[in-house]
Parts: C-alpha cells; sequence; structure tokens
C-alpha cells in the first residue's frame, strides 16, 4: 500500500493535483484527482480498498469510530520530496469516502509574483503595511486562496502574526499557529479572542465558515488589528453578501474593509503553468458598492477574463 500512495502521490504531483479523492462501496473504489478544479478518474487496482485503511493508520484516525467524520495529517516522501498530507474521511452505511489534500508544505510563491500582473501584487504588499482593517480572499476551492494569504505573510519583517486555522496547513517558524479543535471546544472564534489577549500585529484566520468567525473578525479589525481571511465566494462583491448573511454589521463591515479579492487558478495552454486571476475591490471600489449596492456586474469583471482567454487560446477550458 505504501508504493501504491506514493504511485499515486507521484501522478497528483506531475498533473498538479490538489486532492485525491477514494470512494469504496461494497468494495468497488472509484479514485479521482482534482486538476484545475475538476475531478478525474484515475484507474484504478483491484486492492485500492486496503488503501482506505492505510490512510487512517497515517493520518491517526480513530478506526473504532468510523462512523464519526474525521481528520488527519501526516507526512511522506516522494522522491526526495516531503510532502505534507491532510486526509479527511466520512463513512455512510454503504459507502466510505476519504480526500487526501497535498498541502503546500513548501511556498513556491512570493508576494511579488502572486499575480501576473505588477501592479496587484504592490497593491497586495501595500495592505500589509496598515495597522487595522480586513481583507478578504475569495474563490472556489482549489484556487489557491490560502496559498495567497501565506505567501504576502512570508515576507512580512518586525511584526507578530498569529494564525487560526482548521486544519494549519503550512508550517511557518516565524508564525505563532494555533489548531482549531472543535472536540476541545477550541473554535475559530475562541482562538481570535485568545490571539488578541497577546499583542498580534496580524491575525490570519484560515476560513470564515460560520456567523462566530466573521462577527470575531470584524471585532479584531476594529479594534486596530490587520485581518487577513479567505470566504467562498464566486467574485469579489459577494464577500459583502456573504457576511452580511452571516448576521455581521453592516456599518461595522464597511467601516473595516480594506480590500475584497476573488481568485481563479488557471493553466496557460502553452507553457502549462499555472497562473493565478484576481478580481480586487480596493477601499474606493468598497465604498462605491456600498452607494450604489452594485450587484449585476463584478468589478474588472473576472468571468470575462477568463472566458476571453480561453477563446484567444491562452488558458485552458477546464478554467470554468
Amino acid at each position: 500500500m505504501e508504493e501504491r500512495l506514493r504511485a499515486l502521490l507521484r501522478l497528483a504531483l506531475k498533473y498538479n493535483a490538489t486532492d485525491i479523492h477514494f470512494m469504496i462501496r461494497y468494495h468497488e473504489v472509484t479514485i479521482e484527482m482534482r486538476i484545475d478544479g475538476l475531478c478525474h478518474k484515475v484507474k484504478g487496482k483491484f486492492e485500492d480498498y486496503k488503501l482506505i485503511r492505510y490512510l487512517q493508520y497515517l493520518a491517526n484516525l480513530d478506526i473504532g469510530n468510523i462512523m464519526i467524520p474525521q481528520t488527519g495529517q501526516f507526512e511522506m516522501e516522494v522522491d526526495g520530496t516531503l510532502l505534507s498530507l491532510r486526509f479527511a474521511m466520512i463513512n455512510e452505511p454503504n459507502c466510505s469516502n476519504g480526500v487526501l489534500r497535498i498541502l503546500n508544505s513548501k511556498l513556491k510563491v512570493n508576494a511579488d509574483n502572486l499575480s501576473a500582473l505588477a501592479y496587484q501584487n504592490d497593491y497586495f504588499k501595500s495592505l500589509l503595511q496598515k495597522t487595522c482593517g480586513l481583507v478578504l480572499f475569495s474563490g472556489p476551492t482549489g484556487s489557491g486562496k490560502t496559498t495567497t494569504l501565506y505567501s504576502l505573510l512570508k515576507d512580512v519583517k518586525n511584526k507578530k502574526i498569529y494564525t487560526i486555522e482548521d486544519p494549519i496547513e503550512v508550517y511557518h517558524d516565524e508564525f505563532i499557529q494555533l489548531n482549531v479543535n472543535e472536540a476541545m471546544n477550541f473554535s475559530y472564534a475562541k482562538g481570535v479572542q485568545q490571539i488578541l489577549r497577546h499583542d498580534p500585529d496580524i491575525i490570519m484566520i484560515g476560513e470564515i465558515r460560520d456567523e462566530k468567525a466573521a462577527r470575531i473578525a470584524v471585532e479584531a479589525a476594529n479594534t486596530g488589528h490587520l485581518v487577513l481571511s479567505t470566504i467562498h465566494t464566486s467574485r469579489a462583491s459577494g464577500c459583502i453578501s456573504r457576511m452580511k448573511e452571516l448576521g455581521v454589521n453592516e456599518d461595522h463591515l464597511y467601516e473595516n474593509l480594506l480590500c475584497l479579492a476573488n481568485q481563479r487558478m488557471l493553466t496557460n495552454r502553452i507553457s502549462g503553468k499555472k497562473t493565478v486571476l484576481y478580481e480586487i475591490m480596493d477601499r474606493q471600489e468598497i465604498e462605491y458598492y456600498r452607494m450604489h449596492q452594485r450587484n449585476s456586474e463584478p468589478f474588472n469583471s473576472l468571468e470575462k477574463q477568463i472566458r476571453k482567454g480561453i477563446r484567444d487560446g491562452i488558458f485552458e477550458s477546464s478554467a470554468l
């Protein structure tokens, strides 16, 4: 099973897959890899059903409580590269589902090459000089939101950076990192409350998922801290709608928002390299949106940029 897992990881690395999905139903195994946001089936082998149990062992999951959703992390070396991996497991009466995510244990990008547009990189870096406010990055799963956050933060000097994540995806010696643990009643909200007692300069919240996390993010920004986080929306302006749905006071939200960004990771058809497109709403555009409630057309029209790139043969058609 160890060699079979390594073979799958080699394949995932070759095609820049972000996740490997396993589904076992009546000992029949379906394996898929998420590449550029889409799932592609992988030719399976008869003994692949054993991989689930092997991954449970590596991730230190409790096999005695298989009906409870569980997540664990482990590392594995593949052809000289040490990979940080997260395995999540959920079971149904007649089906087992597992997802193995390849985490960004070693970032290959920095704040100077996040975007192909130099002015966007300069803008992102300028945000890190702010002493307070809220910056939100949005986009679909696999679009690189967490990579964006860490790429920006890892070059920050002489500031205290705290992160609260579920789970920690990239370990960094210069950050103080906390891991959400719902079993121990340690949530995003409680994590940020603890962090605020340690005089942080910058707080990174891995993801805003619920009302408490949304509220505490705005409160932290409002009390003089720079807060960066991610949220699931399809466009930059959607971050505002989503935060309001989560019960955040609209006036407090607008007072603290510095930047909203929506991103998509695309593959260049010619070079095969990955690139990220950003739709950005700066403070001025956020105020304009507040006054006019413009919600029919995204700023910078990211969808149009992508579709034009596909038509012109720049990006792969799987981008949307």
